[in-house]
């Protein structure tokens, strides 16, 4: 038997005719007879008498009836439960936020997160861009905000935007009546950056080799709030405006454009396929994305967007071998 036959047998015991069931199913008389036929023939038993007036159950009829209710009443819970969990997804997910960009994304995401999805629960993971890509490729953590990620079969990405570099320096320096810098210039100042194995350092490392220009003693740092202090005190350093928007808006740091060249990275939301929650993973990164284009185009991110259309399915490295 199956879900369809249960159902036709109820309507003709809830219709008490064959002819009205028919009416109300939208289905000629004789088919469902033969249904109602092939079901008896199934279970070796008589499920309907039929009379003058109609169709009355017979015992077995009665018990059938009870048990496909209940049946019919599961899949019913069933269906409702799963179109819940697909509009509205639940459990816990952990997402690995750059330094550059944890402080201006953390408070939008955890705000539109909670209108839309309230039943996912968030766990933000504040690291190096570098760290992050290696725990979203082994599955530690299952959404990250990354710059230049690597190919990974283990991560589908898609790219949002391209952000410019800026040299980030003192209000109160010789910098202060400045709104531009030439790349081989900002070498000849006490520069502190992130580690070697940074993205971000190892794009500006591969930039002075490529353009011929001479880098100077370099003071390494890995905390983004230890490096925007000794801007503070006179240290210069290169990153987003994003990254120091409140020291920006405060006037406490200028951010001067970097010029021949102007260095760039783009920024892509990626998802690991080994997350634990798929669903709600999707979610996560959907929403990530809609702040992050907000954040663009009101004006609160230096940034232009991507055009690529957000599709979750395709894997990093199947990006790197389409752009070759």
């Amino acid at each position: 038997m199956d879900l369809r036959q249960l159902r036709y047998f109820l309507q003709i015991v809830d219709s008490g005719s064959l002819s009205r069931a028919s009416e109300i199913l939208r289905m000629a008389q004789p088919s469902l007879s033969l249904q109602l036929r092939a079901l008896e023939e199934e279970l070796g038993t008589v499920l309907l008498i039929r009379h003058p007036r109609g169709v009355t159950p017979t015992d077995l009829g009665l018990l059938l009836c009870d048990h496909a209710r209940k049946i019919l009443r599961e899949v019913e819970h069933a269906t409702s439960a799963l179109q819940s969990q697909i509009a509205n997804p639940l459990g816990k997910v952990v997402v690995g936020l750059p330094t550059s960009a944890c402080r201006g994304l953390t408070v939008p995401l955890i705000k539109a997160l909670g209108q839309q999805f309230p039943s996912i629960e968030l766990h933000i993971v504040e690291s190096m861009t570098g760290f992050l890509d290696e725990w979203i490729r082994s599955g530690r953590i299952d959404v990250a905000v990354l710059y230049n990620p690597r190919p990974s079969e283990h991560v589908f990405t898609t790219d949002i935007l391209s952000e410019q570099l800026h040299l980030l320096v003192s209000s109160r320096g010789e910098f202060k009546e400045m709104a531009e810098i030439q790349f081989n210039q900002i070498w000849q100042f006490p520069l502190v950056l992130p580690g070697g194995s940074n993205v971000l350092r190892s794009l500006l490392e591969q930039m002075t080799v490529r353009f011929g220009a001479e880098a100077g003693a370099i003071q390494d740092c890995d905390s983004l709030p230890s490096i925007l202090e000794l801007v503070k005190e006179g240290y210069c350093t290169i990153m987003p405006r994003f990254a120091a928007t409140a020291e920006i808006e405060r006037g406490e740091i200028i951010a001067l454009r970097i010029l021949d060249p102007s260095p760039s990275w783009t920024l892509s939301i990626a998802v690991s396929n080994r997350a634990l929650n798929p669903r709600a993973s999707k979610a996560v990164a959907e929403v990530l994305v809609n702040v992050v284009r907000d954040l663009v185009r009101t004006g609160h991110w230096d940034g232009t967007l991507s055009r690529e259309r957000v599709r979750w399915g395709k894997r990093a490295d199947d990006r790197a071998r389409a752009a070759q």
